[in-house]
C-alpha cells in the first residue's frame, strides 16, 4: 500500500465523462423527420411533377439543416498529433497518446487518446470543452481543468488559447466566431423567407433571398478565415507538433453557400430568360391543364354538358298565340 492507494493527490480516481452533445443529432433527427413525412405524401403529386418537388424539398431541408447545424459543430478547423509525453504533473510517467485539437464557433475541444488506450493502470480517453462564447468565461474552465487535475497535454493546449496567453488568439477567435454565428443565424432566417417565397410561387424574390443567403453564408466564413490565419504559437510536443486545417464544418459550410448560389442565381436567369421552364419546375405550368379542360367543353363532344340542354330557334320562342277570351 501506498500513500492514497498509488494516485496522486488532486486527480480523480476516475476520468471524467464528456457529456454526450445531442445538439446535432436533435437537429437531424428533426429534419429526417421532415423529409420522411414528406416523403409519404410524395405519390400523391402526379406527373414529372415528383421528381422536381423532391428535388426542391431535399435541396432545401439539405441548405436549412447545415446552416442550422454548423453552429454547434466543433470541427471548423481540426488538428491531430501522435506523440510521447508527460500525462499528469508531478509526475514522470510517459504515455503514447493521439492529442486532437478541434475549434469550434463557440469554444475549442481537445481529445487525449491512449494508444493504446490502457496505459500506466489507467484509462487515457479524454475529450474537454473549453468555451468563449460570449457568456462563457474560458479562463473560469481552465482554471476548473486545473482543479479536476486534467492531463498535462490537454492543459499545454487549453493554455494556448487563453486570455493570458502570449500567443494572444484567443479574442480573434472569439469575435470571429460570435460574428460568424451571428451571421449563420441571419442566413437561417433569409432561408426560411425564401422557403415561404417559393410556397407563395413568388420565383424571383425567392431567388433573391437565395442569393442574400449565399452572401451571409460565404461571409461566416471569410470572418472565421481571418481568425484562422492569424499568427499562433506553435503546439510542440517533443520533436513533433500540432497543426490544424479546417475541417468538416468548414468545407460543409462552404459547399452549401456555393449551392444557394448556384440556385438564387439558376433562378434568377431562368426567370429572365425562360419563364415557363421555371414555372415547370416549381409545377406551375397550368396552360397544359387549361388546354385540356376548354377541349372537353366544347359543343361537339357528348359530355359536355351543354349538350343536354334544348335549343331552341329565337323565331319559335317570340311566336306569341294569341287566344280570344
Amino acid at each position: 500500500m501506498t500513500l492514497w492507494n498509488g494516485s496522486y493527490p488532486f486527480y480523480p480516481g476516475a476520468n471524467a465523462c464528456f457529456p454526450f452533445d445531442t445538439t446535432r443529432a436533435v437537429i437531424v433527427t428533426v429534419f429526417l423527420s421532415m423529409l420522411v413525412m414528406f416523403i409519404i405524401i410524395l405519390p400523391g403529386i402526379r406527373g414529372r411533377g415528383r421528381l422536381f418537388w423532391f428535388l426542391r424539398l431535399v435541396l432545401g431541408l439539405f441548405m436549412g439543416a447545415v446552416v442550422l447545424t454548423v453552429q454547434f459543430t466543433r470541427d471548423w478547423e481540426t488538428g491531430w498529433v501522435q506523440a510521447n509525453t508527460s500525462y499528469k504533473s508531478f509526475s514522470r510517467a510517459q504515455v503514447n497518446a493521439d492529442i486532437g485539437l478541434h475549434i469550434g464557433l463557440a469554444g475549442v475541444n481537445i481529445t487525449l487518446r491512449g494508444n493504446p488506450v490502457n496505459q500506466i493502470n489507467e484509462t487515457i480517453n479524454y475529450n474537454e470543452h473549453f468555451p468563449w462564447n460570449f457568456g462563457a468565461d474560458y479562463d473560469r474552465s481552465y482554471s476548473e481543468g486545473l482543479e479536476k487535475g486534467l492531463p498535462s497535454p490537454i492543459l499545454y493546449v487549453a493554455e494556448k488559447f487563453s486570455t493570458q496567453s502570449p500567443c494572444a488568439v484567443h479574442r480573434q477567435y472569439r469575435i470571429a466566431g460570435h460574428y460568424a454565428s451571428l451571421t449563420l443565424w441571419l442566413a437561417f432566417c433569409t432561408w426560411l423567407i425564401s422557403i415561404l417565397l417559393f410556397s407563395m410561387s413568388i420565383l424571383l424574390y425567392g431567388g433573391h433571398m437565395l442569393l442574400f443567403t449565399a452572401a451571409l453564408i460565404l461571409f461566416s466564413l471569410l470572418l472565421f478565415f481571418t481568425a484562422r490565419n492569424t499568427p499562433k504559437c506553435p503546439i510542440q510536443f517533443g520533436p513533433v507538433s500540432l497543426r490544424t486545417n479546417y475541417g468538416e464544418s468548414f468545407w460543409l459550410t462552404l459547399a452549401t453557400g456555393l449551392l444557394c448560389l448556384l440556385l438564387g442565381l439558376g433562378i434568377i436567369v431562368l426567370n429572365s430568360l425562360q419563364p415557363e421552364k421555371l414555372k415547370l419546375i416549381f409545377s406551375l405550368d397550368k396552360s397544359s391543364k387549361e388546354e385540356v379542360w376548354d377541349k372537353s367543353c366544347l359543343p361537339a363532344e357528348p359530355s359536355c354538358s351543354a349538350q343536354g340542354v334544348l335549343m331552341v330557334p329565337v323565331g319559335e320562342l317570340c311566336q306569341v298565340t294569341a287566344t280570344q277570351l
